[in-house]
């Protein structure tokens, strides 16, 4: 079980882009020749460090790593990482389950090929050699990550079911006011269905697509209100309900910013690390 974090609760809404189902397909090298595949399939694995047994799969070349490595960076790395540990949007494939179960290729070079439209993840039109050379790559980088001695990487979805989800329902709903903000049939609808595990977590310590709202009112007497879009010592810049940008330099307007994380900010010198994990089991009901 992973310590315990601190955390706070806020709307999250960004789409999380999940990999790899399983179709057959074909795309790296043969095993070797003589040898059967089912023997290499069902060989007893090496544990090593804490990482857990090593994935057997077809062997590949050093050139194939290479290859998929630079192919890996220009196709894949910005939403899975240049070394395919995890990005802005996509999972880390070296932890993947599907990598694992993987051997030639027929799982990998499937979804590669077909994308999966639906999660965020699009098609890559490319030939058999390039699908294997990124599959090598793959393989490579996850073999890196199972070999590595230490504690387990990254932390489980069900490393955080700790706290009480009922408990975490009567915190949300009396003593941390979070009704206040947020809605369980509202904003929150449906969050542990966009977001799990770890990711979930993150996004209440730091909800990225929070938005900041400003009032403006300017020397004539008009008064607007949008998301901030820019703020220094002497700017500041705001996008209305059309969708018009104004901007206005600070001394020449009044202005006021809410920021809707300020309550979250202030929380957290509030509550209890039970308080945080309760209302996390809450949220992790909200599917």
């Amino acid at each position: 079980m992973t310590p315990r974090i601190k955390t706070t609760l806020v709307a999250a809404s960004l789409p999380i882009v999940t990999l790899f189902m399983v179709v057959p397909s074909a795309f790296a090298q043969n095993p070797a020749s003589g040898q059967n595949p089912a023997a290499r399939r069902t060989r007893p694995a090496v544990t090593v460090g804490s990482q857990g047994p090593v994935p057997v799969h077809a062997k590949f070349s050093t050139e194939q790593v290479e290859a998929g490595s630079t192919a890996f960076v220009q196709n894949c790395g910005f939403c899975h990482g240049k070394d395919a540990s995890g990005g802005e949007s996509g999972p880390d494939l070296t932890r993947s389950k599907v990598v694992s179960s993987d051997n030639n290729g027929e799982a990998i070079g499937a979804v590669i090929r077909n994308g999966r439209p639906t999660k965020g993840m699009p098609a890559f039109p490319l030939d058999d050699a390039q699908i294997a050379n990124l599959v090598a790559f793959i393989h490579a980088q996850q073999d890196i990550a199972m070999s590595q001695s230490g504690n387990r990487k990254g932390v489980d979805e069900a490393d955080l079911h700790t706290g009480n989800a009922a408990e975490g329902k009567r915190y949300f709903e009396g003593t941390g006011g979070c009704t206040k903000c947020h809605s369980a049939t509202g904003d929150l609808a449906g969050v542990a269905g966009r977001f799990n595990g770890l990711r979930l977590e993150m996004q209440m310590l730091y909800p990225r697509e929070a938005k900041q709202t400003v009032h403006v009112k300017t020397p004539s007497g008009q008064t607007l209100e949008g998301s901030l879009e820019y703020q220094d010592e002497f700017t500041i810049g705001m996008k209305d309900a059309s969708g018009t940008y104004h901007s206005w330099p600070t001394k020449a307007i009044t202005f006021k910013v809410d920021n809707p994380l300020q309550a979250h900010v202030d929380a957290l010198s509030k509550y209890s690390d039970d308080d945080v994990h309760n209302v996390l089991a809450y949220i992790q009901t909200l599917k």
